[in-house]
């Protein structure tokens, strides 16, 4: 089978790169054709285009980047008509693989869609375009299945693909010597160059701790340098879980990495600021009460969530003081985040979705 896959970002990347392991098992001759990034090409993937070129986060950025958009639209169109492939898997990366989808479903290829977008936040009605253009749809949050169903839409439940990623946590007792504090301010330019200053101006109130930068695998280790000037914070590339791991606590912007850092049992602070102009049109459009997925799995405050203005030093400096010495708290949330893998259920989504896509195509 020839599969084309369509992932933007570098979470993306990997979960898309374990479903191509997951493939070839089931098909030893299975081609693949991507935009993706170096996971995915490891996993036996030509790539196409990088998800370095194609992250453009907020609605004022989009707008500038918006001849480069189309550009990539228009040639992805053509590369999937000519390769002809057997299905088109969209893993996320939903701006751009919604413009593509219908016009895949429009040549007689099948589509299937990997990771939903977050069509349950905003934009719902959306839904209609995604059952028009989509064949099959694999969801990975527990509630998805549910939502879809109220739009008469079935889709299938594989479980998430974190899960076949991370090894057993550790106790928070047995980082209790550690003093290290985990910093995931996100994978994208935009996002980092708003918070990690704040997490840095931070790191200052706290000299008895190590602050550990989880780099991401997209942006040069000299992007982060400009921001760190000198203080005493330190910097690592593919090491994330490794640092989580030994972390007793993390700051964190939210998006899977929330759920990671969740899933190795660390005490988290979500953080995030937008733009003032992108941050107000969001507030118009989105219709959800948390920003991160724990928070959104669990419908419940279990992780502090800082947004917009209240994502500043002094909170920040808060919460995070409380977080490392209020044993109560922290029991509390480890027995949130048990149950929180209770929800997730079983490891084995990326077998699980090939072994539907396989026998789908």
């Amino acid at each position: 089978m020839k599969y084309y896959l369509i992932a933007g970002e570098a979470s993306g990347d990997m979960h898309a790169s374990n479903l191509m392991k997951e493939l070839k098992k089931l098909d030893s001759k299975a081609e693949f054709r991507c935009w993706g990034g170096d996971k995915m090409q490891a996993a036996g993937g030509k790539i196409i285009r990088h998800y370095r070129e194609l992250a453009f986060m907020g609605f004022t950025e989009v707008l500038m980047n918006i001849r480069t958009i189309f550009s990539n639209l228009a040639f992805c169109k053509t590369d999937i008509a000519e390769w002809k492939p057997d299905a088109v898997i969209f893993v996320d990366y939903p701006g751009f693989n919604l413009r593509i989808a219908p016009f895949v479903k429009s040549i007689g290829i099948k589509t299937i869609w990997y990771i939903s977008p977050q069509v349950w936040a905003w934009k719902s009605s959306r839904v209609k375009k995604l059952k028009a253009s989509v064949d099959k749809m694999l969801v990975i949050l527990p509630f998805e299945k549910e939502f879809y169903r109220k739009w008469n839409y079935e889709v299938e439940y594989v479980g998430h693909p974190l899960l076949d990623s991370l090894s057993a946590p550790l106790s928070i007792g047995e980082r209790a010597g550690v003093r290290l504090i985990a910093l995931l301010p996100g994978s994208r330019k935009q996002e980092i160059s708003v918070m990690l200053p704040e997490m840095i101006r931070v790191a200052e109130k706290f000299p008895d701790y190590r602050f550990v930068i989880a780099g991401a695998p997209s942006v040069d280790e000299s992007f982060y340098r400009e921001f760190i000037h000198g203080k005493n914070v330190e910097i690592v590339f593919g090491e994330t879980y490794s640092l989580l791991e030994k972390a007793s606590a993390a700051l964190v912007t939210s998006g899977t990495a929330t759920l990671e850092t969740a899933l190795h049992d660390v005490p988290e602070i979500v953080c995030y600021k937008g733009s003032g102009i992108s941050f107000q049109i969001a507030k118009l459009l989105v219709d959800v009460k948390y920003i991160s997925l724990v928070n959104l799995i669990m419908d419940k405050e279990v992780v502090k969530e800082l947004i917009q203005d209240e994502m500043n030093v002094f909170n920040i400096e808060k919460e995070l003081r409380d977080l490392l010495v209020n044993r109560q708290r922290i029991e509390a949330m480890k027995k949130e985040y048990s149950l929180l893998r209770e929800k997730l259920g079983a490891g084995g989504a990326s077998a699980r979705a090939a072994k539907s896509i396989y026998d789908f195509t």
